[in-house]
């Protein structure tokens, strides 16, 4: 029992440095590494060892209060106000010619269906026959052939084209225009945010 208890502890030997890759040789030998505390402090984790081998302070963390601070202040709404000082009219005249194009594709789909929907609803043959009874059945107005189906659909492709030279000349007038406004009074300030 007293044997053990004399018995002196082992001595801790030094290790031997690792070779520099530039070639030259180390300072001295390597210090042991210092073993850990067997428990450490609740909440604090060991920052390692320094330059001479002695552990450095402990680092606190916060524990349980980080998330929700995160979820308060990291998720805020910015604000940035911007000023559109100039709009590129050539980029502009393409929108603006595509979106036309567009808009004319829908004003002749939709004169096709609603002149459909009329037409099998009725609504042109009532027409005729009360205009008949109105002027008279000698009368050679006949309202069917002004809107035939074919000569709705022509006007509709009419008022597309027209729609696209329209849209798109007078879009890119504006931008020149809006140019040479914000020029004078700078622009138009706008507020974004990025929630």
């Amino acid at each position: 029992m007293t044997e053990k208890q004399d018995a002196a502890p082992p001595a801790i030997t030094p290790r031997t440095p690792a070779p520099r890759p530039d070639g030259a040789a180390a300072a001295g030998p390597v210090p042991a590494p210092v073993p850990a505390p067997d428990a450490a402090p609740t909440g604090t984790a060991w920052a390692g060892t320094g330059a001479a081998g002695n552990a450095s302070a402990p680092v606190e963390h916060d524990a349980g209060h980080g998330d929700e601070h995160d979820d308060e202040h990291d998720y805020a709404p910015r604000k940035v106000r911007l000023t559109l000082s100039r709009i590129d009219p050539w980029s502009v005249m393409k929108m603006a010619f595509l979106l036309s194009i567009a808009i004319g594709i829908m004003i002749v789909v939709a004169a096709f269906v609603f002149w459909y929907a009329l037409n099998d609803l009725g609504v042109f043959t009532s027409i005729d026959e009360t205009i008949r009874k109105i002027v008279g059945s000698e009368s050679e107005l006949d309202i069917l052939q002004y809107v035939q189906r074919d000569r709705v659909v022509s006007i509709a492709m009419v008022i597309a084209v027209i729609d696209v030279v329209l849209m798109t000349a007078l879009s890119t007038i504006g931008a020149f225009l809006y140019n040479v406004v914000a020029a004078l009074v700078g622009g138009v300030h706008m507020t974004l945010t990025d929630d």
